[in-house]
């Protein structure tokens, strides 16, 4: 008998993967799920990036950053047969957990990925912002720190923020973690 352990319920579990080889897995385990028709076992398959603004000289563009390199996220019915599956594609190196036994995600730890937004009572906690769309905001951390700018819109799970910041003598929109932004009062 093997060590993995039979769930008959859909878990996020987390891949490790070769570096670079996250979009390849992503791709290569969507065909296998299509063309073996095993939607009803493998049901998502994720690669979680977040979007940031890049200022090279007078040129702005977005670019979208891997949050977890190595790393892809499937949610699946966990078996013998899907794992053997997911864990025999190419550039894959196991599941994350102890030995081979996967460990699937805790839904608070889905819901600080994004994968899913799941209702307060499951994950024990209700966020809330002290700042509306409109307010002024200083941004306290990543690559906009020290920024000051207004939010334009908040995002469904509140997790990311949309603010406008004066660049340069002109308005950029960022995408901002939640948390990385202080309201200001005056």
């Amino acid at each position: 008998m093997s060590d993995i352990e039979y769930t008959p319920e859909l878990n996020w579990y987390v891949i490790h993967t070769y570096s670079g080889y996250e979009n390849k897995v992503k791709s290569n385990l969507e065909k296998i799920v299509e063309n073996r028709g095993l939607q009803d076992l493998i049901t998502d398959i994720r690669i979680p990036v977040e979007t940031e603004t890049e200022v090279k000289g007078d040129v702005v563009k977005e670019i979208e950053v891997k949050i977890y390199p190595c790393y892809v996220m499937v949610k699946m019915i966990m078996s013998d047969f899907t794992w053997h599956i997911v864990r025999n594609i190419n550039g894959v190196t196991g599941f994350v957990g102890p030995g081979s036994r996967p460990v699937p995600l805790s839904a608070k730890e889905v819901a600080d990925m994004g994968l899913e937004i799941a209702d307060s009572a499951t994950i024990g906690l209700v966020k809330e912002l002290p700042y509306n769309v409109g307010d002024s905001v200083k941004v306290t951390a990543g690559s906009f720190n020290g920024f000051i700018g207004t939010v334009s819109s908040i995002s469904e799970d509140k997790q990311r923020v949309m603010v406008m910041l004066n660049m340069f003598g002109r308005e950029t929109a960022a995408e901002i973690d939640a948390d990385s932004l202080e309201i200001l009062t005056f």
